[in-house]
């Protein structure tokens, strides 16, 4: 009888793995036009439209077609304080001017807590009070004197290249109305608010000589009648 263990089975030999399936190729993407990698937005080269670019291009034409650019100045500001148990409360009052500079201007006066505030309602209120002065081209058409209150104004016409020699209030009410060349003088009250209601009224104490010449003609036919 053999002595001899048997001997251990052999170990199968492992099987070859299998393959990895080869990755399908992606489709290729449709091109939709301009250019090579099709109309896919902004790009950073420069080239084609960005979308920036066409909402700042419509943004644009809402504001010319709202209607012409108006010039809007703050003439002063005025601090109030009032006296309250838990210390002083501060109130603020705006005088701001608004025109079109082509014969169109208005004054507004507002108040609020805050400045910008009194300001946004000073020139709410401006654009409600819009008025339409004579001028002829960027002077005005004869000597005037404006008066409001205290306040007194004489503004005279001035040639081409001679400037708005004006200060302070009258000069907001001329730039704003479009006057380029005139003489002014202030020769009453300091006070913003009489200056430039005073200003206002002698601009609306302009007449053309077309103007004129009509009310003489309506005149003569009036008397022969």
């Amino acid at each position: 009888m053999s002595t001899e263990s048997p001997s251990a089975p052999e170990s199968a030999t492992p099987a070859p793995a299998a393959p990895a399936p080869t990755p399908a190729p992606a489709p290729a993407r449709e091109s939709r036009g301009g250019g090579p990698g099709g109309n896919r937005g902004p790009r950073r080269d420069g080239g084609g439209f960005r979308r920036d670019d066409r909402n700042r291009n419509n943004r644009d034409n809402k504001d010319q077609g709202d209607g012409p650019t108006m010039i809007e100045k703050v003439v002063f500001i005025n601090r109030c304080a009032k006296v309250v148990k838990g210390g002083r409360r501060f109130s603020f009052s705006a005088l701001a001017v608004v025109g079109d500079g082509k014969g169109k201007v208005g004054i507004g006066y507002g108040k609020a807590n805050e400045v910008p505030d009194a300001i946004k309602k000073g020139t709410a209120n401006a654009h409600k009070r819009l008025v339409s002065v004579k001028l002829k081209g960027d002077t005005i058409p004869h000597d005037v004197l404006g008066e409001y209150d205290g306040g007194k104004v004489l503004l005279k016409p001035a040639t081409t290249g001679t400037g708005l020699i004006a200060g302070g209030a009258v000069r907001a009410v001329l730039e704003a109305a479009g006057v380029k060349n005139v003489l002014t003088k202030s020769m009453g009250s300091s006070n913003h608010i009489a200056v430039v209601h005073a200003t206002l009224n002698g601009l609306l104490k302009l007449r053309l000589a077309a103007d004129i010449t009509a009310l003489r003609t309506t005149a003569g036919d009036a008397e022969k009648l």
